[in-house]
């Protein structure tokens, strides 16, 4: 349900590294911060969204737990990534990151994307 891709790195210097990823998705993006100790997500995609299916983020700095569970099977799992990683989320995973540090997340996907496919668990 949640697939984490290393993001390869093409270079290091005195400057710092260089990485890179591919992508074939267009459109807005969005960059979020987000501090030590707070969470974001929590909801899941039905992937009728072209850029939720599967949602894909980047985790650019820092260090995240992703937990996910399978809305429709209660399957479920966590794992603690570090920067620099692709996240890859498959619709029907109720999803969450918690940022272990201070992190700033690329989402390949802009904020229409998620209007009309971002479901909540009922309590």
């Amino acid at each position: 349900m949640v697939e984490v891709i290393q993001v390869q790195q093409v270079a290091e210097d005195e400057r710092g590294a260089t990485h890179f990823f591919d992508t074939d998705r267009t459109g807005q993006f969005i960059i979020a911060y987000r501090k030590a100790g707070s969470a974001s997500g929590r909801h899941y995609h039905k992937g009728t969204a072209v850029h939720k299916n599967p949602e894909q983020i980047i985790i650019m700095q820092g260090e995240a737990t992703v937990n996910w569970l399978d809305v429709r099977s209660d399957n479920k799992g966590s794992i603690k990534v570090k920067a620099p990683v692709m996240v890859k989320i498959q619709p029907w995973a109720w999803h969450e990151v918690i940022a272990d540090t201070d992190i700033i997340v690329f989402e390949l996907n802009g904020l229409e994307d998620a209007k009309d496919d971002t479901f909540r668990l009922t309590q």
